[in-house]
């Protein structure tokens, strides 16, 4: 059943290029699914949007970035259950560290991280969220994209 009213919710998700791969984690804990997604997550209220960022990063990666411009703005919902997100996506690069299998994310949530070639992504070998992730990746300048369906 569909809740009527819910406030949209707001994320940070960080676009990072290395070696011209992207970085993309898996958020499904225990394998409950294979879809990948830039890092990143909720905005905490009082904290800005790169600091927010910033620690999102860090806990589901162990780098540390810099934030740069936005490239992305992308809006996904569940019609099912009302549920709305703002995703809001920067160009990042890495300041301090490297990708460590062992690395654990303290809130439980990322159990994988890897990157991935543009290839990966056009040709369909890994299930990712946005559909518009390659082309704010890979390109440049702000892109919206507008209410996509949740996908599970």
């Amino acid at each position: 059943m569909m809740r009527k009213h819910q406030t949209p919710r707001l994320a940070v998700r960080a676009l990072i290029l290395h070696q011209d791969r992207l970085l993309l984690v898996n958020a499904y804990p225990g394998g409950r699914s294979d879809l990948w997604c830039a890092p990143g997550g909720g905005v905490e209220p009082g904290t800005s949007l790169p600091a927010n960022l910033i620690r999102e990063v860090h806990e589901e990666t162990g780098l540390t970035v810099a934030v740069g411009p936005p490239a992305l703005i992308n809006e996904f919902h569940d019609p099912a259950t009302g549920f709305h997100q703002v995703d809001l996506f920067f160009r990042c690069t890495v300041t301090a560290g490297e990708i460590n299998l062992l690395w654990k994310d303290p809130e439980g949530v990322v159990t994988d991280r890897r990157f991935f070639s543009r290839d990966d992504l056009q040709l369909g070998r890994i299930r990712f969220k946005p559909d518009s992730l390659t082309r704010a990746a890979w390109g440049d300048g702000l892109l919206y994209d507008p209410l996509e369906r949740l996908v599970r």
